[in-house]
């Protein structure tokens, strides 16, 4: 007999079922060196550098000269097609090197910082009180609209466009990603007060896609979204995906994206009314001592980070995001504008194997079945592992790739810059993130970050 509390019973799991998305096709790289989730300390450094190559899409247009003093909040620059959308300095202090490269293109702005940071007071507001173009025009004013990205592209959002949607990633599924759980700790007021700003920016939905395993209240209970879990390996955690099983992109439209701790990083402008920077950032990696995470705001120097805190007489590999998708620096680097985790490998450039890729130590690992794939953390290095060579069609991209899009024809079409092909494989919706693990499975070797990037970047010269 079928009572009333097994149908509401049913309902109730039926609803749970269709906010869950099983993502199948992916790879757990199982590295050595997960971050214990400890918060260390505060990091600060002398001088803060800002990288306007962290920003794709923009042409920077300095606002100030060397000399100037700024505020935390204060415009470095500008988009030079855009004058309204400007990059605000992470630190008060005073600009001491503009460092310029080929053509003259910038390569950073460097700002010496006051001992105690001083912010442009941007006022206090509720987002729900807003209009639209009122919470628009604060993110702008205030400098870190950057925060939000567009697709198609996978640059920093067009303001004049309105999005069909906006996606906000709440987990990182990348090797040794850091745990949004545990860095949004105390944040839900911030978080609830960006989620009300972004609800404002777009007709269509806020769509938060959040880990079968979040217990962030903030995130677990946020309002004006449409809440989804995706449980899989990586790449669930990418919002490439995310938007492709939920709503994907066609040709003429916008969608924006966001992670949730940018987020975070927009509602505190509203509940403070000042520009506060500051990430909990992740340390990962085989080769540091002590894990954990360190505050600090973006563009601080990494080297007190790793002083004394690294394997010592080998060739190591510093990344500022992970080992996928992450920017190399060196020592004495800097954290990258969009990360939230600071990876240290070996370089792998000292190391001379007898048998090269026949050898059957157990300390190999194989995404494939070259090596037997044992149920252990590997000190993974940052070698190249082979030649490169011409596109091998082993469908082994496929394995990886969980979007509903032919990877192999689709990076096949970017490199012949075919734009109907282009178009008809989905190249509205990749970004060079999604390419990351087939990138690292390629027999290959082939760059296909930076192939995916150049076809983006080509495709929206030839559009726009």
């Amino acid at each position: 007999m079928i009572t009333q509390k097994k149908v509401i019973t049913w309902l109730f799991i039926t609803q749970l079922m269709a906010n869950r998305i099983k993502i199948k096709k992916g790879l757990r790289i199982p590295l050595l060196g997960e971050c214990e989730e400890t918060l260390r300390g505060t990091v600060r450094s002398e001088v803060v550098r800002i990288c306007p190559e962290d920003f794709q899409g923009i042409t920077p247009k300095l606002a100030v000269k060397a000399g100037d003093s700024v505020k935390a909040g204060s415009p470095l620059f500008y988009e030079k097609n855009q004058p309204s959308m400007l990059f605000a300095s992470p630190v008060s202090g005073v600009v001491t090197t503009i460092e310029r490269g080929e053509k003259r293109r910038i390569r950073y702005i460097e700002v010496k910082a006051d001992a105690t940071t001083e912010y442009l007071d941007y006022g206090i507001k509720k987002p729900a009180d807003l209009s639209a173009e009122e919470v628009k025009q604060s993110i702008l004013d205030a400098g870190i609209w950057f925060l939000i990205k567009q697709r198609p592209y996978d640059v920093v959002a067009a303001p004049g466009k309105a999005p069909r949607d906006i996606f906000v990633t709440g987990f990182d599924t990348a090797p040794l990603a850091p745990n949004y759980d545990f860095i949004l700790q105390g944040q839900e007021a911030d978080l609830e007060a960006g989620f009300d700003a972004l609800s404002k920016l777009t007709a269509g939905k806020v769509y938060l896609s959040i880990s079968p395993k979040s217990s962030n209240k903030g995130l677990r209970e946020a309002k004006n979204v449409v809440i989804t879990e995706f449980d899989g390996p990586h790449p669930a955690g990418n919002v490439g995906v995310q938007i492709n099983r939920l709503k994907p992109v066609n040709r003429g439209e916008t969608v924006w994206t966001l992670n949730a701790l940018d987020v975070a990083i927009i509602g505190r402008l509203f509940n403070k009314g000042i520009v506060d920077l500051t990430r909990i950032v992740a340390l990962a990696g085989s080769e540091v001592k002590q894990t954990g995470y360190w505050k600090m705001v973006i563009g601080t120097q990494l080297k007190q980070l790793f002083q004394n805190n690294v394997t010592e007489g080998i060739s190591l590999r510093y990344i500022s995001g992970n080992p996928l998708t992450g920017v190399k620096i060196d020592a004495d680097g800097v954290l990258r504008a969009g990360h939230s985790q600071v990876t240290v490998i070996p370089e792998g450039d000292d190391v001379h194997e007898a048998l090269g890729w026949a050898s059957l130590s157990p300390r190999r690992y194989s995404a494939g079945c070259t090596y037997p794939r044992l149920k252990k953390a590997y000190r993974l290095d940052a070698r190249l592992l082979g030649g490169r060579r011409a596109i091998i069609v082993s469908n082994e991209y496929d394995k990886v790739f969980p979007m509903d899009i032919y990877p192999e024809q689709l990076i096949k079409a970017i490199i012949a810059f075919n734009i109907d092909k282009m178009e008809a494989l989905g190249i509205y919706e990749v970004a060079p993130e999604d390419f990351a693990l087939c990138e690292f499975v390629d027999t290959s070797k082939l760059e296909l970050q930076h192939i995916v990037r150049s076809g983006l970047d080509l495709l929206r010269k030839e559009m726009e």
